[in-house]
């Protein structure tokens, strides 16, 4: 416990003072009764002695001023205050497998479709942010709190050649850790909604979910498509070509395993729920200063109207 006002304690010396006042007076009071009474006689002049119900009022009067002065001094501890923050990186695969319509209107489509809704379940005050990734692995909107800017980020991908899968993953680590650097250390999970194989990217993907596990960085991994999905290619001289893309979920489920966190196979609330929650069994509490003046100003005023109380209640007087 710190104090902002820490010379106003001195005031804390009046309460010994008061206590041997207190008991001076006693005892004078005891030595001037004797002097026009015999101690003997006492007891049948007055029922009973108040004993130890005379000294109460006074003790509690001594225990209010003390809280009082401790009070006036501005105390400030250091309390344990649950988190309520915590950071969601989503990686969306936009590579060109992501424009089947195998799932429609297409795999891309329905991917942004369920962030969206996964977004909106979200507590307010976890920060979101989105990584694109085909080719290569880009952020589309930093971790914020500012829902419009991540649904913006999230309409805002399109579908490219290649699928940097790895580089993903290792970005979002990267971005988490910045978080941290920062001092906020909120406790941050990694989605990623993909097809599946990676293609291209300098990072493998078991290697960012090593990373990503290292950093108690949980990466859950959705898998979306069909075995029935196709795309079409451009070929030179201005023929097409309709190539198989079928998904690949041996991947994203050695990521998500690899990092400590789960693969699904679906895209249902009900299962994307699951990382949310999570997040929110691992916000557990964190120091912070508080200033506590006001407990000891109740507490003495408390005080002082229980010591009032008694008082009055023991040694009122019978007119």
């Amino acid at each position: 416990m710190i104090f902002e006002s820490p010379l106003v304690l001195i005031a804390l010396v009046a309460v010994p003072l008061l206590i041997v006042l207190y008991v001076l007076r006693e005892r004078r009071r005891v030595d001037f009764a004797a002097r026009f009474t015999t101690p003997g006689l006492l007891p049948n002049l007055v029922d009973a002695r108040p004993g130890w119900r005379r000294h109460l009022p006074i003790a509690v009067f001594l225990v209010a001023l003390a809280a009082m002065i401790v009070g006036v001094a501005r105390p400030r501890a250091s309390v344990n205050v649950k988190r309520e923050q915590a950071t969601v990186m989503i990686a969306l695969d936009s590579s060109l497998s992501m424009s089947s319509r195998d799932v429609r209107p297409s795999r891309l489509a329905a991917a942004q479709h369920a962030a969206r809704v996964f977004v909106d379940k979200l507590p307010k005050k976890f920060r979101v942010g989105v990584i694109g990734f085909s080719g290569r692995a880009y952020v589309a909107v930093p971790p914020t709190d500012e829902r419009p800017l991540v649904y913006r980020a999230l309409n805002s991908l399109h579908a490219g050649q290649g699928t940097a899968l790895g580089d993903a993953v290792a970005l979002a680590v990267k971005l988490a850790q910045q978080e941290r650097d920062s001092g906020k250390i909120p406790p941050t999970s990694v989605l990623v909604i993909s097809d599946g194989a990676q293609m291209s990217g300098r990072t493998t993907p078991e290697v960012a979910a090593l990373q990503a596990r290292n950093q108690h960085i949980p990466v859950y991994t959705a898998v979306i498509g069909t075995q029935d999905g196709v795309v079409t290619v451009p070929l030179p001289g201005g023929f097409q070509a309709q190539l198989r893309v079928p998904p690949d979920p041996a991947t994203l489920q050695r990521v998500a395993q690899a990092s400590g966190g789960k693969f699904f196979d679906t895209l249902t609330d009900s299962r994307l729920k699951q990382i949310y929650e999570n997040l929110g069994s691992r916000l557990g509490t964190r120091k912070e200063t508080r200033q506590i003046g006001d407990f000891f100003a109740g507490g003495s005023a408390a005080f002082m109207l229980f010591g009032g109380a008694l008082s009055a209640l023991w040694f009122r007087r019978v007119p």
